[in-house]
């Protein structure tokens, strides 16, 4: 008996007082003032952007920095200007697509106030009936003009 009422005691310690060791207070993981709010915005923005074959209003949800990674196919691409011209080369470039893009299955786990991880999927309607599809992580970050994503790492399903 008496160790069971240890074990709970200690649970209760480390359960109250670890967050406030570190710095939280015990709930401060479920309130993110709205920021998976803006960072959902943001992609729902690029999605409209996309479905309107606009990608420079895709690209705006991108931080345009030489700092700015993605990684897609084995091969990655510093910078916002390359990954705007690799995606221009791969879907607005004559005889390609862009089709219709949907994000699904998005799921934001803030990182701090002014940093977030976001996974999901992705799949493309394409007029000739095809659906590319796959899934991506992505690290944002909040700048004064607001939350953009500073890497991308994007998958395609074989």
């Amino acid at each position: 008996m008496r160790s069971r009422f240890f074990l709970f005691c200690s649970f209760l310690l480390f359960f109250f007082c670890g967050p406030l060791i570190s710095g939280q207070t015990p709930m401060s993981g479920s309130n993110d003032d709205g920021s998976k709010g803006a960072i959902e915005h943001v992609l729902r923005t690029q999605q409209e952007a996309w479905n309107r074959h606009d990608l420079e209003g895709f690209m705006a949800g991108y931080w345009n920095s030489t700092q700015l990674t993605f990684f897609s196919g084995a091969k990655e691409h510093d910078g916002w200007q390359a990954t705007m011209d690799r995606y221009r080369a791969t879907y607005a470039s004559p005889g390609h697509e862009m089709g219709k893009l949907e994000f699904s299955g998005l799921r934001i786990e803030m990182l701090g106030s002014d940093a977030a991880f976001v996974r999901g999927s992705w799949l493309l309607t394409m007029p000739d009936g095809k659906t590319p599809h796959g899934l991506f992580t992505l690290v944002f970050r909040k700048f004064p003009e607001g939350w953009k994503i500073v890497h991308d790492h994007t998958s395609v399903a074989e």
